[in-house]
């Protein structure tokens, strides 16, 4: 067996590289994807292997790489498209709701879309505007996509060849801060053994709360329960991993042996994915409850200047508030 220690970054971008290897239609493009290999090193030395037909520099034109990359994909490649900074979707949105997610129901399931749209997102790397948003519910919310999120090494490496091998237009949001972060990764493990793209995972087991979590928020609540242990308290954290379509089977489980839920996300509070998780619990959990279902989440403002930043993240003393917060009915 084949495990190396990884950045999260490497995992990601040694996964890519494996795609490339296993499947002569899949193509990586984006902006300074090739000659630079990203702005964070993602595909470094990926155009140097497997060419410049292969892993190719765009233009600065989010909506021409998704409008390309839907007729790639309608011709049977599977492109694989890098989005630089999370707030530089929005010119290709309308390709994504209207094109990628719409062309397998408007052919009547003729066509398909086994396309990939990188996006890496979230804050606390000291950006300005524009380079540390959360836009993940604009996409779990669009009929048609599937959205997902890594949270360590090792499932960055599985999780982005899964979804590259997936005939389903799927949104790969990569927590930019924690690129940096190492973990083991397996490189021998094949797909067919791995864990399903679209399923939660209880990564802390607990007795008291069950938090959940997924993308960069997963080390701070499992930060959180280091701290809470030494108090006694045992959080039970889980890393939902794919935001839509939502595996809540995990979630029923843990709320009705804990009694207790808090959901946490950098996004803002407001129509976030806790609002959706909070109603979904309370419907299946309702008599489990012992307190409602709280929300630790980004505020309902733009992203403020990088000074200030950590103000807005959610990070361990406020999960830990709300924690102490279900003790309280």
């Amino acid at each position: 067996m084949a495990t190396e220690t990884l950045t999260l970054g490497k995992a990601l971008n040694t996964g890519l590289r494996r795609a490339l290897e296993n499947d002569p239609k899949v193509i990586i493009m984006g902006e300074d994807v090739g000659k630079l290999g990203g702005v964070f090193r993602i595909t470094d030395g990926l155009q140097k292997d497997f060419g410049d037909q292969r892993v190719i520099d765009t233009p600065l034109a989010e909506s021409g790489i998704i409008g390309t990359a839907v007729g790639l994909a309608i011709r049977g490649f599977r492109p694989v498209c890098e989005i630089q900074f999370d707030g530089f979707v929005y010119p290709a949105y309308d390709q994504i709701v209207s094109q990628v997610a719409k062309m397998h129901y408007r052919s009547r399931g003729k066509l398909s879309i086994p396309m990939v749209i990188r996006i890496p997102f979230g804050g606390g790397i000291g950006a300005v505007e524009h380079h540390s948003e959360s836009p993940e519910a604009y996409f779990a919310h669009t009929a048609g996509l599937k959205v997902v999120s890594c949270a360590n090494p090792q499932d960055a490496y599985v999780m982005i060849q899964q979804a590259i091998a997936s005939d389903d237009p799927i949104v790969f949001l990569e927590p930019k801060r924690r690129y940096w972060e190492k973990g083991q990764v397996d490189l021998d493990a094949p797909l067919s053994d791995a864990y399903p793209l679209h399923s939660a995972r209880v990564v802390r087991p607990g007795t008291d709360v069950t938090v959940l979590a997924y993308g960069p928020m997963v080390r701070t609540c499992l930060e959180a329960a280091t701290a809470a242990a030494e108090d006694g308290r045992e959080l039970e954290v889980i890393d939902l991993r794919s935001l839509s379509p939502l595996d809540m089977a995990a979630a029923y489980e843990s709320v009705k042996r804990t009694g207790r839920a808090v959901v946490v996300h950098e996004a803002p509070s407001n129509i976030g994915l806790g609002a959706e998780l909070a109603a979904r619990i309370t419907e299946e959990c309702f008599y489990s409850l012992e307190s409602p279902v709280l929300r630790v989440t980004g505020f309902d403002t733009p992203y403020p200047a990088a000074r200030v930043e950590e103000e807005y993240l959610p990070d361990l003393d406020r999960v830990l508030d709300a924690v102490d917060r279900t003790f309280g009915w």
